[in-house]
């Protein structure tokens, strides 16, 4: 991978962000933890662009304590309030309160890893590059939600497929589309 190889659009335009396709994005991640500290990242995301998320992703991870669902479940109302006057992150009172809640649902899943790559079968699945839906989105988003889960719509839960490599979402003149997704 060099500065010459094409790319997906969106991953063109910014040294953070080439550096993230390059490296994370499309990845299939199997790490349950991790997948997790995705999926709540994505949520942060919602209404914002993903280049802001990545640019406070440190300040993320400080702020909620390596995203340790464990330790994130049993917050109270005194650590949304310490949240909400961190600068470093979204403050956003909806989606701290939803992240405690998703901690909870997420323990409540024995296996998270095997919850969300069961809906493809433990392989990626192929999308075409430019979609903002999918059909394995669209199924996970609506069992989370049966789940307790909350900022996990169709279109939210469809990036953060992709993200973690889930989903081959790269598009058809992406260097990441035909090789292997190893890392």
């Amino acid at each position: 991978m060099n500065d010459d190889d094409a790319r997906c659009r969106w991953a063109t335009t910014d040294p953070l962000l080439r550096a993230y396709h390059d490296r994370e994005w499309g990845v299939p991640e199997r790490d349950p933890r991790a997948l997790w500290e995705k999926m709540v990242l994505d949520g942060f995301q919602a209404g914002l662009s993903w280049i802001t998320i990545l640019r406070k992703r440190d300040a993320f991870r400080a702020a909620f304590e390596g995203f340790v669902p464990e330790r994130i479940a049993g917050w109270g109302e005194a650590d949304v309030e310490r949240l909400m006057r961190d600068a470093g992150i979204v403050r956003s009172r909806a989606k701290i309160a939803a992240t405690i809640r998703n901690a909870q649902a997420y323990l409540a899943i024995p296996d998270f890893a095997a919850f969300v790559w069961g809906f493809v079968d433990g392989e990626p699945w192929r999308g075409t590059g430019s979609m903002v839906r999918s059909p394995p989105g669209d199924a996970v988003s609506a069992a989370l939600k049966a789940r307790g889960f909350t900022f996990v719509g169709p279109v939210i839960v469809h990036a953060w497929l992709q993200a973690t490599g889930v989903i081959d979402d790269h598009e058809p003149q992406c260097f990441r589309r035909s090789h292997d997704h190893d890392g």
